[in-house]
């Protein structure tokens, strides 16, 4: 039974799914015993051709692998040191950073950054983290809270003028 999307490897009869941009002509599966033998079975069939027959062979080839050589001394015995292999790193190691806490005790007090926004949308915290310049926890609920007390400020002082326009003659 042929199953749709996949194929049977040529050299372990497993099925696989072929990598995408390859599924035309993949015919082995990605197990490295398999990858060898593609590799193989790959180098037959170049070998096996009439053009490739002598590729290695001859003057010209034996004067180009001299050639070769000679630019490059000493490659197939070069190993690398281990402060060459340190030296390459393509990352250092960084010390451990401690975050120093802003702001006093109290502004961190009460609610967690969770629970004072829970019910107000993603974008709402990013907005306040990128107008404080700040992605710190801390410093977005000290924000949060101020806005909230300027948006009940405003609020309450709106319903004071609204009450008191309502009472007048």
């Amino acid at each position: 039974m042929k199953r749709v999307g996949q194929r049977r490897c040529r050299h372990c009869g497993a099925w696989f799914r072929p990598e995408p941009r390859n599924a035309r002509h993949q015919r082995y599966c990605s197990e490295p015993a398999c990858r060898q033998a593609s590799k193989a079975a790959s180098q037959r069939q170049w070998l096996a051709k009439p053009e490739n027959q002598d590729y290695f062979h001859g003057a010209e080839h034996v004067a180009r692998v001299r050639r070769w050589r000679a630019e490059h001394p000493g490659y197939w015995r070069r190993t690398p040191q281990k402060s060459e292999k340190s030296a390459d790193a393509l990352q250092e190691d960084c010390p451990e950073q401690t975050l120093a806490t802003q702001g006093s005790a109290a502004d961190s007090e009460g609610d967690a950054l969770q629970e004072v926004l829970s019910a107000q949308p993603a974008v709402l915290i990013g907005l306040i983290a990128h107008l404080t310049d700040s992605p710190l926890q801390e410093d977005i609920v000290r924000s949060t809270r101020r806005l909230l007390q300027l948006g009940q400020d405003i609020l309450n002082g709106m319903n004071e003028h609204a009450d008191q326009a309502r009472h007048l003659p």
